[in-house]
């Protein structure tokens, strides 16, 4: 083991596995917070508990995952050998008779175990993580987690009563401010104000809960008659709970299918035309989101090794603009493909195929020509762009330093000794 996996090779790992797991993270954590922002303002509108956003959250965690880990790998290995680049220890782990393909092997053996992992994640824990996100969310459209009443708002409760709540304090238990109008079949309505009050089960009867109202009023009105005022220092309003639909059954979408269940269904006879086309598409797209990763090291070596004398970025850059693009590539071939406007195998491992060739031109031109470029022709026309724009800042510096009949003066000078000069010659 010690002959396979040398002192060179846990240096590698070493320079790998620390920016892989923060770029995973941070790419994570970035995703998560945007979806956080929003599931916060959709909790709140449906008056849901806070800790149902973290629920959910933890449930969309295999959603970015299948696009973070890949980031992560790539970015990894790129900022190893980049570092390895620059600091010129690459070129003597060449000179000693090391190939890039022979520097390769840790990368290769952290890939593969991403691989296994990624496939695990986007076949079996993503389908369910994103059936238990839908129903979260349909059940805290329709109250079934115990979604509180809406502070400052009247809310219709089984078209029979109107209920209006000031403030809510103690997450929804303690309720000031409280009026209620209740209308029952014979035409009598109750309109009902209280100083406070809560909600409490209702252990004889679960489907209606008890509103205990506090220091209130009750006024009685009748179709015929004069309306009757009632004072109380304590009063039970039953109110009937709506009846809850329920959620739909998991594969009404394709992506909450496992990879066995695309199987059997994308190919299986007994499936309607529209199910296999949705299948296979959904199928094909998992797999080639996983098999592109085996792609990623040599991608990766292909766009970290700068010019000679150059420490330019631009290959960080452009290895998130491919990652990104082809994912979202994918996910709009897979659209297209279940709504049966192409074949989902060519859809899918079409890109796939373009990118296959690109990554190996690219990685042939680093490994195998000598003082190849994979993207020497970006290099240079990025390096051009830069110095025009150091040019550019430097001289709006200088003018903003040296004042404008002083940069003249000296500008007069500089040609009054240029001509001097070549009057002397």
């Amino acid at each position: 083991m010690s002959r396979f996996i040398t002192a060179t090779d846990r240096y590698i790992f070493r320079l790998v596995i620390v920016p892989m797991i923060g770029v995973f993270v941070l790419a994570a954590s970035l995703l998560l917070l945007e979806k956080m922002l929003r599931l916060f303002d959709f909790v709140s509108v449906e008056g849901g508990p806070i800790s149902i956003v973290f629920e959910m959250l933890l449930n969309l965690v295999p959603e970015y995952a299948g696009l973070a880990i890949p980031l992560g790998l790539l970015l990894g290995i790129l900022f190893a050998f980049r570092k390895l680049a620059i600091s010129s220890e690459l070129d003597v782990m060449r000179a000693v008779g090391w190939s890039y393909t022979r520097l390769l092997r840790v990368p290769f053996l952290i890939t593969f175990a991403l691989v296994a992992l990624n496939f695990a994640i986007v076949g079996f824990i993503q389908p369910q993580a994103r059936f238990a996100y839908e129903e979260m969310e349909f059940e805290l459209r329709s109250g079934a987690l115990g979604a509180s009443i809406k502070v400052g708002e009247f809310n219709t409760i089984e078209d029979r009563m109107a209920l209006r709540i000031e403030e809510s304090e103690d997450e929804g238990r303690q309720l000031m401010g409280i009026f209620a109008r209740v209308a029952d079949d014979a035409g009598q309505v109750l309109s009902i104000s209280a100083r406070e009050g809560r909600f409490l089960a209702n252990r004889e009867d679960r489907n209606t809960i008890i509103l205990r109202l506090v220091d209130g009023v009750i006024v009685h009105d009748v179709a015929e008659g004069s309306p009757r005022v009632l004072s109380f220092s304590r009063h039970d309003l039953p109110i009937d709970l709506p009846a809850i639909e329920e959620f739909r059954a998991r594969g009404e979408d394709e992506r909450e299918y496992v990879l066995p269940e695309l199987l059997e269904i994308g190919w299986s006879p007994d499936s309607t035309a529209e199910e296999r086309v949705g299948s296979q598409a959904n199928f094909n797209y998992r797999m080639v989101e996983v098999v592109m990763m085996l792609m990623l090291p040599f991608l990766a070596v292909a766009l970290a090794v700068p010019p000679k004398r150059s420490t330019s970025a631009l290959g960080v850059f452009l290895s998130i603009v491919i990652v990104v693009a082809y994912h979202k590539i994918n996910q709009y071939g897979s659209e297209v493909a279940e709504i049966g406007r192409i074949d989902p195998f060519l859809a899918l491992w079409g890109p796939f195929a373009v990118l296959f060739v690109l990554i190996s031109w690219m990685y042939y031109q680093v490994a195998f020509v000598p003082g190849g470029q994979a993207i020497g022709f970006l290099e240079s026309f990025y390096s051009k762009i830069a110095r025009r724009l150091k040019k550019l800042i430097g001289r709006d510096k200088l003018r903003g330093l040296v004042p404008e009949e002083d940069l003249h003066g000296q500008q007069d000078g500089d040609m009054q000794r240029q001509e001097a000069a070549s009057g002397a010659a």
